[in-house]
């Protein structure tokens, strides 16, 4: 990067940086899947354990949300063409969109756990 544009060079550590900590993030949404998934298949998905493995998720999307919207106005405000910064525009979007599912999914989870006490209690 440093030879085809000498003037960008001074990014190549805050970029190896930002990429690392988006695939620490994704690494931590794919552990706490797995984790779910086997709380699924034990049938205890709808137990309080399951809440913290969410709680991870939902954190995990949250903080790559805010380097994304970072490295979007960093790159929107310094850029001479729009085709990166449309890009980055689309998948801040997404991401988005992804960790509000992410809520919603999570107050589901609270409420059908709640439920699932009560019925518990009941029988």
């Amino acid at each position: 990067m440093a030879q085809e544009s000498p003037q960008d060079a001074y990014l190549r550590w805050p970029a190896t940086i930002v990429t690392v900590f988006w695939v620490l993030c994704v690494q931590v949404v794919i552990v706490a899947t797995w984790q779910l998934l086997s709380l699924v298949k034990n049938d205890r998905i709808f137990t309080e354990a399951s809440l913290k493995w969410v709680d991870a998720i939902v954190w995990a999307i949250a903080a790559a949300w805010l380097v994304l919207v970072g490295v979007f106005l960093y790159v929107g405000f310094n850029a001479d063409d729009p085709g990166l910064p449309l890009l980055l525009f689309l998948l801040t979007v997404g991401v988005t969109v992804l960790g509000l599912l992410m809520v919603v999914m999570r107050a589901l989870l609270r409420q059908a756990t709640t439920l699932r006490t009560d019925m518990e209690a009941v029988i």
